[in-house]
């Protein structure tokens, strides 16, 4: 057999494996953020800016989430009628960690007023407990989040296992509304924004649900 077509049959075997564990590795719902700045302003600079109207934006302070993006897969997202409805979604949880994985966190440089109760600034854990297709319940919550599941750690939660209400600081209701399409990847986003206020708003399957807030300044 010629040399280079064995240096070539080696280099094969030593790289398929590597590709397959590299496929293999990554996460069946991969991490993602969805982020906003406000309270900032726009500012003409002497320096060239390469940004969209040349400006700089000054000030602003970051409102992030920070969740886990399940994929559908050919499943559905919200099955199940009267009390059994979201169950699967809640995946054994007494409440759905609204992605997937890590608890979904907000975090907040400022203070936000959602409803009639102001979330401090820092991090929160985030939930919404599912009644009916049209009856979500938006949960902003004092449990810190566990990177693995533990039994031994009585102030963190994984997802949403073990979760008790005794530690929300806001519960209200989210406007459901239906999509014209289906969404493959849970999304969560910023819309309606203004300099100080806006919505909080998740999109899965073929349901859109969000609630207004509004930043302390």
């Amino acid at each position: 057999m010629k040399p280079r077509l064995v240096l070539f049959l080696i280099a094969m075997c030593l790289c398929v494996p590597a590709m397959f564990a590299q496929q293999q590795s990554r996460p069946l719902s991969p991490e993602g953020i969805a982020s906003v700045q406000v309270l900032g302003e726009w500012m003409k600079s002497e320096r060239e800016t390469f940004t969209m109207g040349g400006e700089r934006y000054v000030g602003g302070k970051w409102i992030d989430i920070v969740y886990g993006r399940p994929l559908l897969r050919g499943r559905e997202a919200f099955t199940g009628a009267g009390s059994e409805y979201g169950k699967a979604t809640y995946a054994g949880a007494p409440i759905w960690r609204a992605g997937a994985n890590v608890s979904t966190r907000l975090r907040s440089e400022v203070p936000l007023v959602i409803g009639n109760t102001t979330v401090p600034a820092g991090e929160h854990t985030l939930f919404i407990e599912l009644k009916s297709p049209t009856e979500w319940t938006f949960v902003v919550s004092d449990w810190r989040a566990s990177p693995t599941f533990t039994v031994t750690d009585k102030d963190a939660l994984y997802g949403a296992f073990n979760y008790t209400p005794d530690r929300d600081v806001v519960r209200i209701a989210m406007k459901v509304e239906p999509l014209p399409y289906r969404v493959e990847q849970l999304s969560w986003e910023f819309i309606d924004m203004t300099t100080d206020s806006g919505r909080v708003a998740l999109r899965w399957d073929r349901s859109t649900a969000s609630v207004p807030f509004r930043v302390v300044h």
